[in-house]
């Protein structure tokens, strides 16, 4: 199916399922019957389900397409020094997520909860392993893509706009960059009130950034092929490829920061709880979403190799200006920094849209701190959760290079998506799996990819990783020591 035929059937549905809302709206309750489909849309652990399979697929496209796959390039092609290689891991990356989002859709149909695999491990092993995930998810899965995302709007716009970071407010040469910290900071501010002001409402904004950012990214790389001026020479570009532990390391790292770029294949999950018939909504959504932002990806990054020299990268994280520039000359690439900076907007905005419903359902289970199962009396959303995701994200943004940044993230991401696509062997067991496309290759691929790129990269960026690890493990006393007694009293 076409992408304009898949966004149209969708936009069918989310319409079909908002007259039906508004129109039992008219009739009193005690005239409903309470059938099995307004069961599952009633409200759970107090929060609505009224996200229907249009905007379930944006949040998924909104949460891949950001700060990765508009910065990455560029480092990616300084550590590979191949293009050809660099699009074959894009490649495997894509199978990697779509095998990762199906395996999900397993899980997700089995238990339609907030929170994604914080849930999930905690049912299929033990309360622990999805304490510890929702420790990362809010240290690392959310709040640091926050602080990423913001950072790289601020790289772009000044690309565009040089002038916004010589305001003379600060002086000296470290005056740019407390400059971005600031923007950065501004800019996650005003997106954390916005979502703390209702799931519709946090909803209608994300649906219209992201359509707005599929069609600019999609005009972007039609008129780079059609009209720029490029080569695809380019691909076959850098030294002969050796088959050596150096390089293995280095197709390792890579791998983790191409995986990072795909790391919203798994969005949907996380808000369970506020998804209209989960069981069919949530798996289609983590596939339809992901299959379409491999295509992008692909599309994406091969622009850029068209566009560029490897011999001209140096790291930049504007990657998408320096293209531009190649294509259309340095007219046109301040448009297009303007419009890739704005971009960003939508996978900020997913980010912050999704990390509190994690944090809320460890609250709401006993396994967070209380506070975060706060639900706003008025806009029926996990306020508090959003306010401190905002605090944390702001620190993040202070802290730490861009590239050790993404290694970081990348690393620690990584760990908990292994062990619940391992979760779908134990679904089976059990007898709560539907047919699994693919089965077992699928989950073994994706678990086997996972465990090398793992290896790999820690033996490239050993203190990137340890840090990572060190956060992962800083989780277990607070599970024990705060809350090991809500353990026992839920059993």
């Amino acid at each position: 199916m076409s992408l304009e035929k898949t966004i149209r059937a969708c936009g069918l549905v989310a319409a079909a399922g908002l007259r039906s809302r508004e129109a039992s709206a008219e009739f009193p309750e005690a005239l409903r019957k309470p059938t099995q489909a307004a069961k599952s849309n009633s409200a759970t652990n107090g929060l609505k389900r009224e996200l229907g399979l249009f905007s379930l697929i944006n949040i998924v496209i909104a949460n891949m397409i950001g700060a990765g796959v508009l910065t990455l390039a560029g480092f990616l092609l300084v550590e590979l020094r191949h293009p050809l290689l660099m699009m074959a891991l894009w490649f495997v990356g894509g199978l990697g997520a779509l095998c990762g989002a199906i395996c999900y859709g397993q899980l997700g149909a089995a238990y339609p909860l907030a929170g994604g695999e914080t849930a999930y491990l905690s049912k299929l092993f033990h309360p622990l392993a999805g304490f510890l995930s929702g420790w990362i998810s809010f240290f690392v899965g959310f709040s640091a893509p926050i602080a990423a995302a913001a950072l790289a709007f601020v790289e772009y716009l000044a690309r565009a706009f040089p002038a916004i970071l010589t305001l003379g407010i600060f002086t000296g040469p470290g005056a740019g960059s407390v400059l971005k910290k600031l923007y950065a900071i501004a800019i996650i501010v005003v997106f954390t009130l916005v979502h703390r002001r209702g799931v519709r409402f946090g909803a209608r904004v994300q649906n219209g950034l992201t359509l707005v950012k599929i069609a600019g990214i999609a005009l972007f790389v039609v008129a780079g092929f059609a009209f720029g001026k490029g080569d695809f020479g380019h691909l076959f570009q850098g030294p002969r490829l050796e088959a050596n532990f150096i390089q293995y390391k280095s197709i390792g790292l890579s791998f983790l920061w191409i995986m990072f770029a795909y790391s919203g294949w798994n969005a949907s999950a996380y808000i369970g709880s506020e998804i209209r018939t989960p069981r069919k909504n949530l798996p289609r959504s983590l596939i339809l979403g992901t299959a379409v932002v491999v295509l992008f990806y692909l599309a994406l990054n091969l622009l850029y190799i068209y566009a560029v020299p490897v011999r001209e990268v140096s790291g930049t994280a504007s990657i998408g200006g320096l293209a531009a520039a190649r294509l259309f000359g340095r007219s046109l690439e301040q448009i297009v920094s303007v419009f890739i900076a704005f971009a960003l907007f939508s996978s900020l905005s997913a980010y912050i849209m999704l990390g509190p419903r994690v944090y809320f359902s460890m609250a709401h289970d006993g396994y967070f701190f209380r506070f975060a199962a706060a639900v706003h009396p008025r806009y029926k959303t996990p306020s508090k959760s959003i306010l401190f995701q905002g605090i944390i994200a702001c620190v993040m943004v202070l802290a730490g290079s861009f590239d050790q940044l993404l290694t970081y993230l990348g690393f620690a991401l990584a760990i908990f998506p292994i062990l619940a696509v391992l979760g779908v062997f134990k679904l089976r067991r059990k007898g709560m799996a539907r047919k699994l496309t693919g089965f077992p290759l699928t989950p073994i691929f994706f678990i086997l990819t996972s465990v090398l790129m793992l290896f790999f990269s820690f033996l490239e960026r050993p203190l990137e990783a340890l840090i990572a690890i060190a956060t992962l493990l800083l989780g277990i006393p607070p599970y024990f020591f705060l809350f090991r007694r809500q353990e026992n009293t839920n059993r």
